[in-house]
Parts: structure tokens; C-alpha cells; sequence
């Protein structure tokens, strides 16, 4: 069996990684890169393989650097069956398409741009026919469910506590008269999630390839997240201003509104107006609803025999852009999530337009913020910040919460691994900036002393 790193190496983006075994190529993940936009038009439109020979793609979960290439890889001329969980499915359709527009949107803008120096226009990575076409090819099976996927190859889903779907590859693999388990962690979950289970062991792994997107950072205790929020809404609230909630769709927008609703319930929160506004959290937060096999135990029993997690009274969901308009002329305290959680895209800016500039307000980040977005410029001190290209001053408050990620921290990485049972013979750490990826091998050569730990580079190649 050989492995091909084509993504997500010493980098957290553009997950790819095709396996050889049996005279069969299996791709794990088909993410889109996003970085430099030469660099990332380069990378996404061209694979560094024949998609018309790969027989089978393995998805772990529904972010779109996991799987936001599909499209352009059926477009190429893959016709195999993508195989994920139900949850991965139903959230992966919402996330292609809202893709395939971005796509657009991006490539109208540059060809705009293109035109006034009489350059010919840019064509879209794939349109949303093409995001729909992909789905079609998608094939489901739920958690501890074993599933031939190509000879002499037996895939299973293990939860991986990271989204909603999410979930480590187990891939039991018969080659020339031996057998042997190769393990793809896809990206974990911290554990103890209000929302999802904790990631499952695996037993019996001789090989592992396993993220290291914090593989040198510690987030901050899970268990303060409830009261910080708490406390800053409060204080918000009490001064008679907006908190604005910059929130990644899918895994973030219904955790901090499933806290808000405990915190209400609970009367740490008085019932001011919460509004949910971006089209895509409003569907993803409705998937959510339709997958209760995923929840813990808690959340699963509060759904039963309560009520709705992801609903209150005084929430509201908004998908129409004249109602989120009309969000701007609010005149009392409320509390606004929106869209993406970096502040790069989507109806967020908007608001951060809007209300930025009031120092009664909060500007509340909960998710990760690349460098060079406009949430990394926010939360750098940077001001004033540029917003639809104009410069807005920053006299709100600005806070972010760490704790509510849903990657696995350093000492989580490491506890999960060491949770692993089997003779561990190599591992590959993937799916980590540089200085995170090569933290975390130094991390796992102190627990496998016996192992041979490598930190791959792009298009590297790695032979079991």
C-alpha cells in the first residue's frame, strides 16, 4: 500500500490523500485549498492525479476543506461512490452548494476586474448543477458499520466528536497475504462537546495518519466557556448594547445557540430578541434537528423529553435578506449571529459594519480566525478595519473564546492517541501549519519511541 499527501501537509487546508493498494486508488478527502488566490485557483482546478482512475473516495465529515472539491473531481471525470455518513451526506449537500455560489460570486468579481485591463473572464472551479451532480454519487453507512469499498478493503466509520457526521476511517486492508488496520483520524473533536459524543478509541491500529491542527496549542478549559459567554452578553445586555457573534455555519452557530438557550433557561440570560442570520445556518441547524444519532447522551435526552435544542421563543431563524435588513434599525438590546466566523463573507460584515462602531456593542468571536481575514485584523487591535472597503472605526468591544473550537487541543490530540490500541508501527501527522504538525510528531515520537513518525510534505509519497 502506498500513500500520496496531496493536502492539508504541514498546512490545514485542501485535505487529499490518495492510498494504492490492490491495483485500487482510494482518495481520502478532496478539500478545497484556500490560501494565496494564484496559488489556490492552481491547486483546486488541477489534480495531481487522474480522477478518471481513482475508484473510490472516503469522506470524513462536511467541511468544505475536507470536501469542497468533489464537484470539480466529477467534473474531471470521477464516477465512483463517495462514501460518509448520513449526517455528512445531508450537511455536505447544503455546504456544496453554498460553495458552488461562492464560486461564482468570486469568479464574476475577478473577471470584473480581468475585464478593465482587457483580459479574458474566469470561468467557476464548478457551479452548483455540478455540486448537485456530485451528491448523487454520495453512499451512506452509519457509525461501527463495516463496508467493502475496493478489493481487498473494508472501511468503517468511528466517531470522531469533531461536527455533526464526523468520522475517523478505520480501513482494514488484505494485501498480498497480509492483513493489517490502517487508521485516518480525520479531524477529532475535543471531547466533553455540549452537543456531540466524545471521539470513539479504535483498537488494533498498525498504521495512523492523525491531524495536528492544535497539535501545540491548549485551548482554554471547556467548562468556563458557559460562564464567559454569560458574562459577556450580561454585561452587554446591561449597558444596553448588541453582541454581534461572528459563527462558522455548521458546528459553531449551534453550539453557542444551544448554550444561549441553556443560559436563558437556566435565568443567567433575560429573554432579549436572538436572531440567526445566514441561509446556511438555518439549513445546517435543521440537519442537525434530523440527526439526534449523533448527540450525547445529555442533548439526546433534552430532545426527547424537553424540547428543541437548536429553538426558543425568542429566537429567530432568518434566511430572507429584507429581514436581515431590518435587523439594522433594531433599536433595543439583542443578540446577533451571523455568518462566516472569520468575518470574510456572508451577511456578518454587514453587521460588523453596522454596529462596530457603538462602544455600548460586542463583537464576540468563538471560532478560529486565519491570519490575514478580516476577524484576525478585529481581533489583532488593528484600527480602524476596512469593511466593503471602506474604513469603519473599531470602538466596540472585542472578545473571543477559544473553548468553543472543535478541534482537539494539543493535550486532547495526545489523549486520544494515546487511547489508540494496537503496535502502532508508523504514523504520518497531517493537517497542521508547519510549526503545529512538527510540535505534535516530537509529541507522538515521545509516546511511540518503537514508531517511525514522519511529517509529511506536499505530494510526499509514504510505503507501508
Amino acid at each position: 500500500m502506498r500513500v500520496h499527501f496531496f493536502g492539508a501537509t504541514r498546512t490545514t487546508t485542501g485535505s487529499a490523500y490518495l492510498l494504492e493498494t490492490n491495483g485500487r486508488q482510494l482518495l481520502l478527502e478532496c478539500g478545497l485549498f484556500q490560501g494565496r488566490r494564484g496559488e489556490s485557483i492552481e491547486r483546486n482546478r488541477n489534480f495531481p492525479f487522474d480522477p478518471t482512475k481513482v475508484d473510490a473516495v472516503i469522506l470524513s465529515h462536511a467541511h468544505i476543506d475536507h470536501c469542497g472539491n468533489l464537484p470539480n473531481l466529477c467534473r474531471q471525470g470521477f464516477e465512483g461512490n463517495i462514501y460518509c455518513t448520513f449526517a455528512t451526506r445531508d450537511l455536505a449537500s447544503i455546504m456544496l452548494e453554498d460553495s458552488a455560489q461562492i464560486q461564482r460570486d468570486d469568479a464574476a468579481f475577478l473577471s470584473k476586474k480581468r475585464a478593465k485591463r482587457g483580459l479574458p473572464p474566469i470561468e467557476p472551479l464548478y457551479s452548483s448543477t455540478d455540486a448537485e451532480k456530485a451528491v448523487r454519487q454520495f453512499v451512506t453507512f452509519n457509525y461501527d458499520r463495516p463496508f467493502p469499498a475496493s478489493d481487498g478493503l473494508t472501511v468503517t466509520f468511528r466517531d470522531a466528536g469533531h461536527i455533526l457526521g464526523s468520522a475517523q476511517v478505520v480501513l482494514d486492508v488484505h494485501e498480498n497475504g497480509r492483513k493489517f488496520r490502517y487508521l485516518f483520524s480525520g479531524d477529532v473533536g475535543r471531547g466533553a462537546d455540549d452537543i456531540l459524543r466524545n471521539p470513539q478509541p479504535v483498537e488494533a491500529v498498525d498504521y495512523l495518519q492523525v491531524e495536528s491542527t492544535y497539535g501545540n496549542r491548549a485551548h482554554a478549559p471547556k467548562v468556563d466557556a458557559n460562564n464567559d459567554v454569560g458574562r459577556l452578553v450580561r454585561e452587554t445586555l446591561d449597558r444596553k448594547g448588541k453582541v454581534i457573534i461572528p459563527s462558522f455555519s455548521v458546528g459553531r452557530t449551534q453550539q453557542i445557540v444551544y448554550t444561549l438557550h441553556q443560559l436563558t433557561l437556566a435565568g443567567q440570560l433575560p429573554r432579549v430578541p436572538i436572531f440567526v442570520d445566514s441561509p446556511l445556518s438555518v439549513n445546517a441547524t435543521e440537519i442537525y434537528r434530523l440527526h439526534p444519532e449523533c448527540f450525547n447522551e445529555t442533548i439526546y435526552n433534552f430532545l426527547r423529553e424537553k424540547e428543541n435544542p437548536f429553538g426558543m421563543e425568542n429566537l429567530t431563524y432568518i434566511r430572507e435578506l429584507a429581514h436581515s435588513m431590518k435587523l439594522n434599525n433594531l433599536a433595543d438590546p439583542a443578540i446577533i449571529i451571523s455568518a462566516s466566523g472569520m468575518a470574510e463573507a456572508g451577511r456578518i460584515r454587514h453587521h460588523l459594519a453596522n454596529h462596530i462602531g457603538d462602544p455600548a456593542n460586542l463583537i464576540l468571536f468563538i471560532g478560529y480566525c486565519a491570519e490575514h481575514t478580516l476577524g484576525a485584523q478585529i481581533l489583532s487591535g488593528a484600527n480602524p478595519v476596512n469593511i466593503f472597503g471602506e474604513p469603519h472605526q473599531v470602538r466596540a468591544k472585542i472578545a473571543s473564546l477559544d473553548s468553543f473550537s472543535g478541534h482537539a487541543d494539543k493535550n486532547e490530540l495526545r489523549h486520544y492517541v494515546w487511547n489508540i490500541q494496537g503496535d502502532i508501527k508508523k504514523i504520518a501527522v497531517i493537517h497542521g501549519e508547519e510549526n503545529q504538525a512538527l510540535a505534535f510528531g516530537e509529541t507522538l515520537r515521545g509516546l511511540y519511541p518503537k514508531a517511525d513518525v514522519i511529517v509529511p510534505e506536499y505530494q510526499q509519497t509514504w510505503d507501508l
